[in-house]
């Protein structure tokens, strides 16, 4: 009975991962779909969000049963808790891909982003899909650092962000108040995706450890804080 439980244990960790690599996927088409005006793509992009959708359902509905049936504690309440909620961030980033499908199809046969941009959507889509790739590694291994490096990651997604807004606040801005539209929404989808893989990456870390990403985080800067030269007796 208790072999039988573990490996239910174990198969809502493999739904986890394979939602991760769904949703990653899924925004490195859109990605494509948006910036070459690709009907197709972005209705499969679209599409596919069901597929993501059903494996939450699955996994929530296998969650619960395994807290009616064994209400398990410690470790195990941890799992099956922190489980739920990473699979809720991961079905929050695949709508996130299927909305910049749907931009994509919203402007078709137009590109909603100009030509001046392409370079910066694309960065972000690329960051995007390599944030989310690290985040189903980091479920994978239970690697914490590696958890841990992610908010430094987002970063740079940030910084992008702000670059979209720059652009859509230089005077020189000529593409109108439609398209100004598109690129904040567009900037949204993928500073939240990010956020999404981040959060997924810092349950994980609470999985393993049983303390916050962020705790653990000031207790490693207040280490490095003590020991820089010139701390001694301060």
């Amino acid at each position: 009975m208790r072999d039988a439980y573990h490996e239910e244990l174990d198969s809502i960790g493999d739904g986890l991962v394979e939602m991760a690599r769904l949703v990653g996927s899924a925004i490195g088409r859109a990605t494509t779909a948006i910036l070459d005006a690709d009907l197709k793509l972005a209705e499969h992009v679209i599409e596919a969000d069901k597929k993501v959708d059903g494996l939450q359902h699955d996994l929530e509905a296998r969650a619960i049963a395994l807290l009616a049936r064994q209400q398990p504690v410690a470790t195990d309440l941890r799992i099956v808790v922190t489980s739920l909620r990473m699979s809720a961030d991961l079905e929050r980033s695949g709508d996130l891909a299927q909305h910049v499908a749907k931009l994509a199809r919203l402007r078709f046969p137009e590109r909603a982003v100009p030509q001046d941009l392409h370079a910066t959507v694309l960065e972000m889509g690329q960051l995007a899909q390599r944030l989310m790739a690290k985040a189903a590694e980091v479920l994978v291994t239970k690697d914490v650092d590696l958890a841990l490096q992610l908010e430094q990651d987002d970063d740079a997604m940030d910084l992008l962000h702000r670059t979209l807004f720059q652009h859509l606040m230089d005077d020189r801005w000529k593409h109108g108040i439609e398209t100004a539209v598109d690129v904040t929404l567009l900037g949204r989808y993928y500073e939240r995706f990010a956020d999404h893989a981040v959060a997924v990456a810092k349950r994980v870390v609470f999985l393993v450890t049983g303390e916050h990403a962020d705790e653990i985080q000031q207790e490693l800067q207040a280490e490095i804080q003590s020991s820089a030269p010139g701390t001694e007796g301060a």
